[in-house]
C-alpha cells in the first residue's frame, strides 16, 4: 500500500514504479522468525538421559541430549534449565561447557527432604526422556561489566555454574582469571574435585581452593567456613573484582556479611537466585502476630483450596493441579507472576518485582505467601 504522503516527495513516481516492478517476495517471514526463536529460545525441550555420572555419594550428573542428537540451543556459562518432573519443576544449572552443544550436563545433589533432587537421583535412568525449558538466567559472566578477573564463592552443588565457566575458559582458551573458592562439608563430598584440580594445574588463569568444614586427619588445605579471613587469605585483596556466589540459601547472607567485612561493595557481588527463602517469617516485613502454619483459602476462578501461610503460592497451586508457567522458582524470572485480586500476600525479599507490579497487585507466586484468604488471577 502506498503511503498517502509518498507522492509529495521529489522522485516519488520513479521510486514507486521501481517498487512495483520488483518480483513479489513470497517468503513467510513470520514462519522464519518463529523457527529462529524456537531454535534459540525454545519454550520446552525433550531431552534424553544418555549418561548418569556418579560424582560423589550425594551427587549425580545427568547428561542430556536431544532426541535427534542434534545441536542444543546455545547458552551462557552459568545459566540453567528448568526440569519438569512429578507435577512440578526445579531449575538446575548447566555444568557442562557452552562450547559443547551436543549435550547439557545437570549436576544434582541430594537435598534432605528435597522432593525433586531425590526423585531424580533415585529414579531417573539412562534412556529416560526429561522435559526442560530452554537455557535461561542472568547469572553469567559479562566481560564489559564484570571484567576479566573474577572470584567465585561456591558451596555444595553451587559449584555447577562455576564448573561451566571454568570448562569454557579452558576449552576456548579465554584470557580470563578465575579464582574458585569452594566450600564443602568434607573432602569426600567435593564435586568435580579431580577435574577442578587438574584444570587449575594446567591453566595459569584458573585457581581453585577447597575449604573443608569437617576435615579428616589427612586434609592439609583450608578448613572451616568461608569467613572473611579465609577468603582474604586465599584470594588476596579483592580490589573490587566481581565476586559470584552460589550455594545453599544459608550461604548468601553469610557470604554477604563476610565480603562486606572485606570492604567489597554490594554492586560487585552477584548472587545466583537459588530457591524460595527457608523461613519467610524471618524477613522483617512478615506481618507481626500472623501464625505461619495457619491455613487460609486460595481461590482461582471456580477452584478453592486450603493451604498453610508458609507454603509458597506456586507450590500450593501445583498441589491442586494449577500450574502457572515457572522457571527459576526464586523470584527472579517473573514467569510465575500472578495478580492478587483480593486478600493479602507476603512477597519475599527475593522477588524481583517490576515497578508496576505493586501498583497493579502482581506478585511472583514462587516466593509469595498467602497471609489471608486470597483470590488470584492467573
Amino acid at each position: 500500500m502506498k503511503h498517502p504522503l509518498a507522492e509529495r516527495f521529489d522522485g516519488a513516481s520513479e521510486i514507486l514504479a521501481e517498487i512495483d516492478s520488483r518480483i513479489p517476495d513470497t517468503r513467510d517471514y513470520l514462519a522464519e522468525t518463529r523457527a529462529t526463536v524456537d531454535a534459540y529460545h525454545p519454550k520446552r525441550l525433550q531431552l534424553e538421559v544418555t549418561e548418569i555420572i556418579d560424582e560423589t555419594a550425594t551427587t549425580k550428573t545427568f547428561r542430556l541430549a536431544s532426541l535427534e542428537r542434534g545441536q542444543l540451543p546455545p547458552f551462557l556459562a552459568g545459566q540453567y534449565v528448568n526440569v519438569f518432573f512429578d507435577g512440578t519443576s526445579r531449575p538446575y544449572a548447566i555444568s557442562s561447557s557452552p562450547s559443547r552443544l551436543d549435550h547439557y550436563d545437570l549436576t544434582v545433589r541430594r537435598v534432605p527432604a528435597g522432593r525433586i533432587s531425590n526423585l531424580l537421583i533415585d529414579t531417573v535412568e539412562v534412556g529416560q526422556v526429561l522435559t526442560t525449558t530452554g537455557p535461561m538466567g542472568t547469572f553469567h559472566h559479562n566481560p564489559i561489566f564484570h571484567g576479566d578477573d573474577v572470584v567465585f564463592l561456591a558451596g555444595g552443588s553451587g559449584v555447577a555454574p562455576a564448573m561451566s565457566m571454568i570448562r569454557e575458559i579452558a576449552e576456548r582458551g579465554l584470557d580470563r582469571t578465575f579464582h574458585l573458592v569452594y566450600g564443602s562439608r568434607d573432602a569426600a563430598d567435593v564435586i568435580f574435585r579431580d577435574e577442578l584440580d587438574t584444570l587449575a594445574a594446567q591453566h595459569p588463569g584458573i585457581d581453585v581452593d577447597h575449604v573443608i568444614a569437617e576435615p579428616d586427619a589427612e586434609w592439609i588445605g583450608a578448613t572451616g567456613f568461608l569467613t572473611a579471613e579465609t577468603i582474604g587469605s586465599l584470594t588476596g585483596a579483592l580490589d573490587n573484582r566481581m565476586v559470584y556466589v552460589c550455594g545453599p540459601q544459608a550461604l548468601y547472607p553469610y557470604a554477604l556479611a563476610q565480603l562486606t567485612e572485606l570492604g567489597q561493595p554490594r554492586k560487585r557481588i552477584r548472587f545466583e537466585a537459588n530457591g524460595a527463602p527457608n523461613d519467610p517469617t524471618a524477613q522483617p516485613h512478615w506481618p507481626a502476630g500472623v501464625d505461619p502454619s495457619g491455613e487460609v483459602t486460595v481461590t482461582v476462578g471456580n477452584v478453592s483450596f486450603r493451604t498453610p501461610r508458609n507454603r509458597p503460592l506456586l507450590d500450593a497451586l501445583e498441589d491442586n493441579n494449577l500450574r502457572p508457567e515457572a522457571a527459576c522458582r526464586s523470584g527472579e524470572c517473573s514467569l510465575c507472576r500472578v495478580r492478587v485480586v483480593k486478600g493479602q500476600v507476603h512477597t519475599a525479599e527475593e522477588a524481583k518485582l517490576r515497578l508496576s507490579d505493586t501498583q497493579f497487585d502482581y506478585t511472583h507466586s514462587c516466593v509469595a505467601y498467602p497471609i489471608s484468604d486470597v483470590e488470584l488471577d492467573l
